[in-house]
């Protein structure tokens, strides 16, 4: 048990040694899993290094209990022709899935039995709303987020750990711009850290940060730097705490090119500053390793790793990937296309 405890704070310390430029750079690499599926996989729930769920095209759910060596589909029967872009788990029993589209292509399903049966525990009805991802800021209170209805974005609430939603009102939420919405791409444009839920933007003149402090009741948001245009903003964020976070993004329709596609804050999304060297291609989705080890972007043209919190990136793999998650050291996973998941490997 002493030898097991010092290897893990050997590799601890050489991490956060590694964080502040005191030693060599280690060399990730992701390390395919074999799923059966050909479903493109955008969303990501990483529990533990044993239970991972994903979600994506055609109602697919995919889940392992045994890191990765494995992959049972057990998706929703109803969600067959649905999008699950996003799911949320909270252990290997239960897990919570947002379906995209307009109008009642839009829904939520829940799971208390590993996927066996499901629960629809909500359906958009509103034809000009359309949800993009999903939050759970602890194990009660979760948070969907839909394009601007009536010029305003839209927020779902639960309290009851996704068994019930309903719509929040409209008066904390800043105007929308004229063409801003949310990017539904890896179910990280709405994330939460420290009780504080924040969600990101494109598609208008500014790519924007919304935060919120009370459960998505009202909420200030924030110019970026990252350009945004019909198809280009911030496609994802991640937040270690409630200071620190980073954004990425870009264009989807120019992956090969996205100059100032990544920024940082450190005042909790209130100022965000260009990364020095960004990955310089569109990004979906980004995570941190550990509150204070290195933070990773992923896309359909390679991933990338930052060891100094976002300011500087480099390319460590060329593989296409839409969506990360970690659950601490050394425990992170990529989904994407032709269902494709792998695991993180030094």
């Amino acid at each position: 048990m002493w030898m097991r405890k010092a290897s893990m704070a050997a590799v601890s310390l050489g991490v956060l040694a590694v964080s502040a430029g005191f030693t060599h750079t280690p060399s990730p690499s992701w390390d395919l899993s074999p799923t059966d599926s050909t479903a493109r996989l955008r969303g990501l729930s990483v529990v533990s290094a044993a239970t991972v769920w994903a979600s994506g095209s055609g109602g697919t759910v995919l889940r392992t209990v045994n890191g990765g060596r494995t992959w049972s589909s057990v998706g929703p029967a109803a969600a067959a022709d649905l999008e699950l872009r996003d799911i949320e788990a909270f252990d290997a029993r239960r897990a919570v899935a947002l379906s995209i589209g307009p109008g009642e292509d839009s829904r939520v399903y829940r799971t208390a039995d590993g996927g066996r049966t499901w629960t629809e525990a909500y359906r958009n009805t509103d034809p000009a709303a359309f949800y993009d991802c999903l939050t759970f800021l602890d194990e009660r209170h979760g948070l969907a987020l839909s394009d601007p209805v009536d010029g305003k974005f839209r927020i779902l609430s639960t309290s009851d750990a996704g068994r019930s939603w309903s719509v929040l009102p409209s008066t904390g939420m800043p105007a929308a711009l004229p063409g801003e919405f949310a990017f539904a791409a890896s179910g990280t444009c709405l994330v939460s850290s420290g009780g504080r839920a924040y969600f990101a933007t494109g598609g208008g003149a500014t790519a924007r940060v919304f935060r919120s402090d009370d459960l998505g009741r009202s909420w200030r948001v924030s110019d970026t730097p990252v350009p945004s245009g019909p198809s280009a903003g911030i496609y994802s964020l991640a937040f270690r705490d409630r200071d620190n976070g980073v954004a990425v993004g870009g264009d989807y329709a120019t992956p090969l090119a996205a100059p100032d596609g990544a920024a940082v804050t450190r005042d909790g999304g209130r100022t965000w500053t260009v990364a020095k060297e960004e990955p310089g291609e569109y990004r979906s989705g980004a995570a941190w390793m550990t509150r204070l080890g290195p933070v990773l972007a992923v896309g359909p043209t390679g991933s990338d790793i930052s060891y100094d919190g976002g300011r500087k990136w480099s390319l460590f793999d060329g593989g296409s990937f839409d969506a990360v998650e970690c659950a601490g050291l050394s425990v992170c996973y990529a989904s994407g296309e032709q269902g494709r998941i792998a695991r993180l490997r030094w």
